[in-house]
């Protein structure tokens, strides 16, 4: 996968998790819990553009750092959202693969990126 198709992946997450946060029934905990998985998904985009501008090696691999940690983040609040009941598990499952699948691709980056 090339940065260009990183980027598209990423932004497509984070276009789901709002419409996925939309869905949330508005109660306080969904507000709380929804603003928090919007907020990390938004940012797994945001960082990662902001990576592939880096200026040195050094500024990409702290950029992805910061993305890797969102992404995990992000992870942390969908799965809040099954285990609180805010959502069916069979709704949020696409998310749930995503969200693991980025982790898992912005660790391997980062050790990769770290060794050169």
């Amino acid at each position: 996968m090339n940065k260009e198709e990183l980027k598209k992946r990423t932004k497509e997450f984070a276009l789901r998790v709002i419409r996925l946060v939309e869905a949330l029934p508005r109660t306080s905990t969904s507000q709380v819990i929804g603003n928090q998985l919007l907020r990390s998904a938004t940012s797994v985009a945001a960082n990662y553009r902001a990576a592939c501008r880096a200026c040195s090696p050094a500024a990409f691999v702290y950029k992805l750092g910061i993305v890797e940690e969102e992404a995990d983040e992000s992870l942390f609040w969908l799965e809040m959202i099954v285990e609180t009941g805010l959502m069916p598990a069979n709704r949020v499952q696409g998310l749930l693969q995503e969200a693991n699948e980025l982790t898992a691709i912005f660790v391997a980056s980062r050790k990769t990126a770290k060794g050169r």
